[in-house]
């Protein structure tokens, strides 16, 4: 099945949403922790912690980080589960310098690997990870079904998948504030920022676009993912689902 957010790119060239996606994210990754923490004034954090401790009640000793980018998730991970290891996985090499600076400062560089991959084609054989993790970067697959089949296959017998996304408010109050927000402030704070003019526009787009709620779990389910749930944070602008082989 085809989906909006697939067709939603950051240029609208004729190259794949893949390609387009690396560029991006290879322009804007030096500005791209900075944007993130003023972009959500740094809740981000409190996200991603969330999601973790939604973690803790499963046995996991391998975790599979996909979309990486620049290894908050994964250096997270690490600390508070303390598995056996992580691989990070991200289309853009820029984002891993990043992510690899991050390990070595920390001194944890033995205990994640970054490496390029695509979510798409994931070379890793099957029944591989414990848990795989994805934070806001589902809605940068070209091809969601696919994504998630790859992400349950590499998952063992009871593995799980923790999803964190950006989503759109629901209450018809907080969605006009956050749409105005959304919509021009970010786009100009980027452009302000960042030298990559279309990164930040392609930003709400794409959060517009990306399947939400139920029919996010309904196409974890269809992809073979059971004890499917979703849990809203913050008037609904971020969404965490949680999947298990």
């Amino acid at each position: 099945m085809d989906y909006k957010a697939e067709k939603i790119t950051p240029y609208g060239t004729d190259e794949s949403k893949t390609e387009q996606v690396r560029e991006m994210f290879d322009s804007i990754a030096p500005a791209y922790d900075f944007m993130n923490r003023a972009m959500t004034f740094g809740i981000d954090k409190i996200w991603r912690a969330i999601a973790v401790k939604k973690l803790r009640r499963y046995r996991i000793h391998s975790i599979l980080d996909v979309a990486t980018g620049t290894g908050d998730l994964a250096l997270l991970l690490n600390r508070k589960l303390s598995p056996e290891r992580i691989n990070g996985i991200d289309l853009s090499e820029g984002m891993l310098s990043i992510a690899r600076e991050k390990a070595k400062k920390a001194g944890i560089i033995g205990k994640i690997t970054f490496e390029k991959g695509d979510c798409l084609n994931l070379k890793y054989a099957d029944g591989t990870f414990d848990a795989v993790t994805v934070a806001y970067g589902v809605r940068n697959f070209e091809h969601l079904d696919k994504g998630y089949k790859e992400m349950l296959r590499v998952l063992t017998k009871e593995g799980v998948v923790c999803v964190i996304e950006l989503s759109t408010p629901q209450n018809p109050i907080i969605r006009t504030l956050y749409n105005i927000y959304a919509n021009h402030i970010i786009p100009l704070a980027g452009r302000l920022v960042s030298k990559d003019t279309r990164a930040y526009s392609y930003l709400p787009e794409s959060i517009a676009a990306v399947p939400q709620g139920k029919e996010m779990l309904a196409i974890m389910e269809n992809a073979g993912f059971r004890n499917c749930r979703c849990y809203p944070l913050t008037f609904g602008t971020c969404t965490i689902y949680i999947g298990e082989k």
